[in-house]
């Protein structure tokens, strides 16, 4: 990352790099000025290393994620949003490992239904399909900029683009995960980006269940009017946060997840989890192929194949948030 201006950070890191019982948390407005820097690329490479990875042990705090987001609020490109029903924001940084990926699926089914879809993320996973590769194969090609983006949910309600096309600063953030062989705040801040104020639907999914917890209170207070996390934005958010398959946005076609809606900072049960075990699908087998994959989903839109009831109940709980 190209270094503008050197700082010192070392009061900020005693304060966080304590372990994770002895660190202290930032307060919003620092946070937000940090991450600022860290977007900006003014943080030289061993002062950033000590943050990502004291804020990995620690874990970041309500007031640091609200920072955070205020620094990319004030730095993510903005796309223009169709009259008509809100731009639900997929956000897509893993692919899949073991299961059918079926978040295009999710994407078209809405897009289908009139609602504006935009696809964000980046892929760098060696062990991983990757779903930009997945989105070529189903004709969807990434838009060069976010202009191209607009014009492509105006045309089609569906668009995709690279994180760097949105936030440019929060690529090279990312892509410290193959270097530092572990991911960072970066990684959980990807998927709260709003490219589209007060327009947005935004999916956030987690991967690991201390998650559901934390982005709960997070998202109650960034979809409220006016709250800390909007930075004196008047707008009223919507989001869905549900535990991810594989990190991907879908619902688990095996057992289907609890999936919570935020309207206006209140959080309610968009669609209830089921209980018991995931046991594979016979429709759906294992680790396909991108061709396998593309098939199926072409299979489930056209009515060839079921659509998991799971999928069917988050895209209507979007389409109602959207709506």
């Amino acid at each position: 990352m190209p270094i503008i201006a050197a700082m010192n950070y070392g009061p900020i890191i005693k304060e966080i790099g304590r372990g994770a019982k002895g660190a202290r948390s930032l307060d919003t407005a620092t946070a937000a000025s940090l991450f600022g820097d860290i977007l900006d690329g003014k943080v030289a490479d061993i002062e950033l290393g000590a943050i990502l990875i004291a804020f990995r042990i620690k874990s970041e705090s309500l007031e640091e994620l609200i920072g955070f987001k205020q620094a990319m609020d004030a730095r993510t490109v903005q796309l223009t949003v169709p009259d008509g029903p809100r731009c639900v924001v997929l956000p897509t940084y893993n692919g899949a490992r073991r299961q059918s990926n079926l978040m295009p699926l999710v994407a078209m089914l809405l897009a289908r239904e009139g609602v504006p879809v935009l696809i964000q993320g980046r892929h760098d996973f060696d062990t991983r399909v990757s779903p930009f590769e997945l989105l070529a194969a189903l004709g969807l090609q990434p838009a060069a900029d976010a202009e191209d983006a607009s014009r492509q949910l105006a045309a089609d309600r569906l668009a995709c683009i690279h994180v760097d096309g949105l936030l440019p600063g929060l690529d090279p953030l990312l892509a410290l995960r193959t270097r530092m062989g572990v991911r960072a705040s970066g990684h959980i801040v990807a998927k709260l980006l709003d490219p589209c104020h007060g327009r947005s639907v935004r999916v956030v999914a987690v991967t690991h269940p201390e998650y559901l917890e934390r982005m709960d209170a997070f998202l109650r207070t960034d979809t409220s009017p006016g709250g800390r996390a909007c930075a004196g934005r008047a707008h009223t958010g919507r989001a869905m946060l549900l535990r991810g398959t594989e990190g991907e946005i879908y619902a688990n076609p095996r057992r289907c997840p609890e999936m919570k809606v935020y309207r206006d900072g209140i959080a309610s049960i968009g669609v209830a989890g089921e209980e018991g075990g995931a046991p594979p699908l016979g429709t759906l087998p294992d680790a396909p192929s991108v061709a396998d994959n593309a098939a199926q989903i072409r299979a489930m839109l056209a009515g060839e194949m079921p659509i998991p009831a799971p999928i069917t109940a988050q895209v209507a709980a979007l389409k109602a948030l959207a709506g």
